[in-house]
């Protein structure tokens, strides 16, 4: 068995790089286990919720795989689980590969969206803003904090207490759909789909800023 940090199980037998980051992220749900975790450590069955269809058996190998390549690591003294520095160092290609969706045919929205998926989509598909420009977003499970910036990357936070000007409330789904869809927040509201506390006029120009397309195109 390779330890941390050792070469991982070789399945593409390349000398190409690309080849080699499969043969340590490549596997099915590797690479959403790794989105799961990207802003805050989390238990088993947290992880899981996040990632619909998989068991819990394919669960545990991806987490013992990706804990040998080093990608991952158990909290110590605790049974959540966390990125290390190389697995957070995976966010600009999660970033990427949303890009790379969005412009890619036969997405469908109407599929789960957990609320870190959500949260990563945005920062690949804002299209702009000031540094004074920060949301909450409240999952239920799971509360956030978006920052944008104009000359810096878009800051998410996990955070137990939101203080923010404002907060987006609802599911994964019910909030993308707020943030990417056609609709004014007033009528996602009079739906009951989702609720906004705070400042209705920031929240509406702040979600106003996102789009599934990338801008020119």
């Amino acid at each position: 068995m390779t330890k941390a940090g050792e070469n991982p199980q070789i399945r593409y037998d390349e000398g190409c790089l690309a080849a080699h980051a499969l043969n340590v992220i490549g596997d099915r749900w590797a690479l959403l286990v790794v989105r799961e975790l990207m802003f805050v450590p989390k238990r088993f069955q947290a992880i899981r919720a996040g990632l619909p269809g998989i068991t819990a058996s394919v669960l545990t190998r991806r987490i013992a795989q990706l804990s040998r390549c080093g990608v991952i690591c158990r909290v110590p003294h605790g049974t959540s689980y966390a990125l290390t520095e190389s697995g957070r160092d995976l966010l600009p290609v999660l970033q990427a590969m949303c890009r790379w969706g969005a412009a890619h045919p036969g997405h469908d929205p109407r599929r789960f969206i957990s609320p870190t998926a959500l949260m990563i989509s945005m920062t690949a598909m804002i299209g702009g803003g000031s540094d004074q420009d920060l949301a909450g977003f409240d999952f239920a499970e799971e509360k956030f904090t978006f920052r944008m910036g104009v000359n810096a990357p878009a800051l998410v936070r996990a955070v137990d207490v939101i203080d923010a000007p404002f907060t987006l409330q609802g599911t994964g789904n019910a909030l993308a759909h707020a943030v990417y869809g056609p609709s004014r927040l007033v009528d996602h509201i009079a739906g009951g789909l989702i609720s906004v506390s705070g400042d209705m006029g920031a929240a509406q120009s702040f979600v106003d800023r996102f789009s599934l397309r990338q801008r020119g195109s």
